[in-house]
């Protein structure tokens, strides 16, 4: 099955050129450039769909005010991801304190053929259910790096964890999921 099919709104966006150390991107160009990876990593990571939009904002929020602090020591891309999984963590401890109830789909687009926005739905439901029984840690690991393709290096910085943890999560949260991926298909027949 494709991992792809969590994707985030929109078209794919240039990417942003990496700032040089000492100088300061632009917010409009981050926001440009990277709203659709930060969109796609929050819903990855779990946000409920009907969060999704406030978590972006919130992300963008921090990034606005924090931006003049970013010194370039790593990509944006990492240092976007930290700020993600913080606002993901937030939401996860408030979503504990006061639960609630969780929206209705949204209707189906007029046009759209509904056998492939049904199967393509079904494929998000169950990646993303896949991606709820790993462990946030594990989840982090291999959503960065079978989704968003990054580097172990890459995701070293971003989670602030040493190399040789990163491969360990990923070969653990491979197999988890791999297993999880088992167990479903021997429960549904096709």
């Amino acid at each position: 099955m494709p991992l792809s099919v969590l994707t985030g709104p929109g078209t794919p966006k240039p990417r942003v050129a990496e700032p040089a150390l000492g100088d300061r991107p632009d917010f409009e160009a981050v926001y440009e450039g990277y709203f659709d990876f930060v969109w796609r990593s929050l819903r990855r990571l779990g946000v409920p769909e009907a969060q999704l939009d406030d978590a972006t904002q919130d992300v963008f929020l921090v990034v606005y005010r924090r931006l003049d602090e970013f010194e370039a020591r790593s990509s944006l891309k990492t240092w976007l991801f930290g700020i993600v999984l913080r606002v993901t963590s937030t939401l996860r401890r408030t979503a504990r304190r006061k639960p609630t109830e969780p929206l209705a789909e949204e209707p189906v687009a007029r046009g759209s053929a509904p056998e492939a926005l049904t199967e393509s739905r079904e494929a998000a439901r169950l990646v993303q259910s896949l991606l709820d029984e790993l462990d946030d840690d594990r989840r982090a690991v291999f959503v960065l790096a079978e989704l968003e393709q990054m580097t172990a290096p890459e995701i070293s910085t971003a989670l602030s964890v040493n190399l040789n943890t990163v491969y360990s999560r990923l070969r653990a949260a491979r197999r988890d999921f791999d297993a999880a991926l088992a167990r479903r298909r021997r429960r549904s027949p096709e």
